[in-house]
């Protein structure tokens, strides 16, 4: 197993490395980086040799570390280890595998390798990850949604849902059935919870499901009107900006 570890103190990269060969001295560390910018000139490299796993301090000496899987092509597997617990939600929400506290424990650190394990044994990556990261995905994502109609709490399979939209200042879930409720969640943040197979933002005010549409209807100057159902109250338009994507997500 080939990993890389990305933190800017040299004693505690040093210390981590230890750990790592203590936890199995077939392991290689294959560099050891202290910064984003850094960092990032490694993997642009062609010759980049690709590590299985990354341990990431979360503060480097340029920037916080997540920047690094914002800009990466290629996203791996990260075990994050730092002096802070505030940023531990965000680090969920990546490709995090644990979410080690500084000074780290060596039996923490195992119980994260070993995690790292399981995972991969249960779905068996590519080279790059790639179906690795699809699954994590998956996981990831909402399946159902708790909303309020009236007193009564009620709860929503994302396989219910025609469409998001944003109405009035108000973000609303619309059913397959032709109701709607309020969420409490922008679109933005609607589009890290669903599936992107599944849901694509056709404009400003529009998040609509592959099963809603009907019919997809092209105008002159590039204008492109889909069809949902149920009925929305307003025409649902592409953005033109929005297209290539759009008839990319449409055949995949």
């Amino acid at each position: 197993m080939k990993v890389l570890i990305i933190e800017d103190e040299g004693q505690t990269a040093e210390r981590l490395e230890n750990l790592i060969y203590r936890y199995d001295k077939t392991i290689r560390v294959i560099d050891k980086i202290p910064s984003v910018e850094k960092t990032l000139a490694y993997f642009a490299k062609n010759d980049a040799e690709l590590p299985d796993l990354i341990f990431m301090d979360i503060h480097l000496e340029d920037d916080l570390g997540f920047r690094i899987l914002e800009e990466l092509k290629q996203t791996i597997p990260v075990i994050f280890t730092t002096a802070f617990n505030e940023y531990a939600l965000r680090a969920f929400k990546t490709f995090s595998i644990d979410y080690l506290l500084k000074p780290i424990d060596y039996q923490e650190l195992s119980d994260a390798i070993d995690k790292f394990k399981t995972i991969i044994k249960s779905t068996p990556p590519t080279d790059r990850f790639d179906q690795f990261l699809e699954n994590y995905r998956q996981s990831t994502y909402k399946d159902r949604f708790m909303v309020t109609s009236g007193t009564r709490l009620q709860s929503i399979s994302v396989a219910q849902i025609a469409y998001f939209s944003y109405e009035r200042k108000t973000t609303l879930v619309n059913t397959a059935d032709g109701k709607f409720y309020s969420l409490d969640y922008s679109l933005d943040k609607l589009l890290e919870m669903v599936d992107p197979r599944q849901f694509f933002r056709v404009n400003r005010t529009y998040v609509i499901a592959m099963s809603a549409i009907r019919s997809i209807n092209q105008y002159p100057m590039g204008k492109m009107v889909v069809e949902i159902e149920p009925n929305p109250r307003n025409e649902v338009s592409v953005s033109i900006d929005r297209i290539p994507a759009f008839k990319e997500w449409l055949g995949k």
